[in-house]
């Protein structure tokens, strides 16, 4: 029996960035429309890249998919979640309260926390609410990267238990009659998630230890959040068909290591295996191979592009290094798509500064990260860090007691109290530890390993919306919240490093991200390209095709950007090709932008 034969109602896909969590959310819904079934397929990732994998763009509501029938797919907003969120909140107050008081409540809702209600109101909706997906057999759900998955499923129980408590009325989100009113819906999506007859969570992962050891970590906290049903999808398994090829017999090699050491209780999950396959996931054909049997899978396979090969050559990682180090000090942060390499390329970065004699401090925004892990013995001046979010919380609770809190009576001790166990409270105390960060720049280098890319854009949202409180209020925020977001804008200060592999998916994302930071005002620095194989001698079948799909995608990063580093495919990950940078005979050439 398959997975499409065991569904039920809802399908969670989670998993560490990069594993291939929307492929096979993507497969299982085609495969569950193509056997008759009514079928809505959601992300709830920010940087959603659905529309390109099912060729249809999408919007907030369900859309049909051309050439699927009985499939349709959506995107869950979160600015246009909270754009309805707030007005859905402040509209009973217009005309009855002064303007003011209307325009005060609209502050208040300005920022990342308001941003993750509302989204998560729109994920509540889909899962506790029948009446709104009556029209459908199946809901599955694409999620973000796991640490905030991790985040997204934990809030029903968060939020009822905040709602329950809180007796003053009012939250970091404005007047609580609004929330009040959905606290059935969510106590109705606490109880569907925990449902093992309506719902399953699929951990998707890759013969890697890194993303098999987070698959384990998630699947313990979801089981201590009472998630029961799991299974998991091992993507991308390897073979080499060509014994002679060592780069293809180090791939195999690697992954049969991996799964050798996989954790016990993964291992005890009902499991499906998805071999590597020769092309990119984007486009029906290519999804629908994914869950396809071997050979009807190999079968399916785009034509072969043409070599890359321009005329000016992409840098080897380590030229990028003196450039970042020029100014002495300041921030760089690698930014991307989840799985592409950010952790690995900011270690190596980091690694390179240190060579050159500098203080670095090397820390990570993703929940979901472990900068330690991938650096092993750091150089001795390199300190490593990590934005905890629980120990955050609490430093930053106990800052605001000792604090406002500091004159209050027992009541309104009380009062603050209780508005401080909202989990707004996280976001606005993980916020203020990355300007803590970001500031720590003045004294020497400090390398960011940020979250995957929809949660790395809410963090700038909030850089801005705080920045816009802080000049309106001139309150009582840190010097170091104050100087932010101009600190991001200094392109002397703060260099944004994208981070790529040669794929479709990855490429785009990045490509908007850049957008997106321009707007913001804030100019990136260089893209790196990871893992390629394109500099790589390699034989066997299955790899040459992935090679040789390589080359549009190098094309269009070439046009991109006047500073492009490429690392090759390593069983090591980023920090070797630092340290042994490609050679010009093998390495591919790009012409910069003008």
């Amino acid at each position: 029996m398959t997975l499409v034969d065991r569904a039920p109602r809802h399908l969670f896909f989670t998993g560490k960035g990069g594993v291939g969590k929307t492929s096979v959310a993507c497969a299982t819904a085609v495969a569950l429309a193509d056997a008759g079934r009514r079928v809505l397929l959601v992300s709830t990732d920010p940087a959603s890249n659905l529309d390109e994998v099912l060729g249809t763009p999408l919007g907030p509501a369900p859309t049909p998919i051309a050439g699927i029938a009985r499939l349709a797919a959506q995107n869950i907003d979160p600015e246009a979640a909270a754009l309805a969120y707030r007005e859905r909140v402040v509209g009973p107050y217009r005309g009855v309260l002064p303007d003011a008081a209307v325009r005060s409540i609209e502050e208040q809702l300005s920022g990342a926390c308001t941003v993750e209600i509302a989204a998560f109101d729109e994920f509540s909706k889909l899962l506790g609410d029948p009446a709104v997906t009556a029209a459908f057999d199946h809901v599955v759900f694409d999620t973000a990267p796991t640490g905030h998955t991790l985040r997204l499923l934990e809030l029903p129980a968060a939020w009822t238990g905040f709602l329950e408590d809180n007796v003053g009325g009012t939250s970091c989100l404005g007047p609580l009659a609004g929330l009040k009113a959905q606290q059935a819906l969510y106590d109705a999506s606490r109880l569907a998630l925990v449902d093992a007859a309506r719902t399953v969570l699929v951990l998707v992962s890759r013969a890697e230890r890194s993303a098999l050891a987070e698959a384990e970590r998630t699947r313990r906290e979801l089981a201590a959040l009472g998630v029961t049903r799991q299974e998991l999808v091992l993507n991308g398994l390897f073979e080499a068909t060509l014994r002679t090829d060592p780069v293809a017999l180090a791939i195999e090699a690697r992954g049969r290591r991996a799964l050798a050491e996989m954790p016990a209780g993964l291992a005890a999950l009902e499991r499906t295996e998805v071999a590597l396959l020769p092309f990119g996931l984007v486009g029906l054909d290519a999804v629908r191979a994914l869950l396809a049997p071997p050979g009807a899978a190999r079968a399916f396979a785009p034509a072969r592009s043409e070599p890359f090969a321009p005329a000016v050559p992409f840098a080897p990682l380590a030229d990028l290094v003196p450039d970042l180090a020029h100014a002495g000090h300041g921030v760089v942060m690698t930014m991307g798509k989840g799985g592409v390499g950010k952790t690995t390329v900011a270690v190596a970065i980091a690694r390179g500064l240190a060579a050159l004699g500098h203080q670095v401090r090397l820390t990570t925004t993703d929940p979901a990260a472990n900068v330690s892990d991938t650096l092993g013995a750091a150089p001795p001046n390199v300190t490593v860090g990590r934005i905890d979010p629980a120990a955050e919380t609490r430093a930053y609770v106990a800052e605001v007691l000792a604090t406002a809190g500091a004159g209050l009576d027992a009541a309104g001790r009380a009062l603050l109290e209780e508005d401080l166990r909202s989990p707004c409270t996280e976001e606005i105390a993980v916020f203020r530890a990355f300007a803590r960060e970001v500031d720590e720049g003045q004294h020497g280098f400090v390398v960011i390993d940020t979250a995957p890319t929809g949660h790395t854009l809410l963090l700038l949202d909030a850089a801005e919306a705080y920045h816009r409180e802080v000049l309106r209020t001139a309150g009582n925020a840190p010097d170091s919240v104050r100087r932010l977001l101009p600190r991001l804008r200094d392109p002397a200060f703060t260099k944004i490093v994208l981070v790529t592999l040669p794929e479709a998916t990855p490429v785009h994302e990045a490509t908007q991200l850049e957008s997106d930071l321009r707007r913001a005002g804030i100019s990136p620095f260089a893209w790196v390209v990871n893992q390629s194989l394109t500099p790589l001698d390699v034989r066997d079948p299955v790899l040459l095709q992935r090679r040789a799909n390589e080359a549009r995608y190098l094309r269009e990063v070439a046009t991109l950007s006047p500073r492009v580093a490429l690392v090759a495919w390593s069983d090591t990950g980023a920090t070797a090709p630092l340290a042994a940078p490609l050679s010009p005979a093998t390495a591919p050439t790009a012409q910069p932008r003008a």
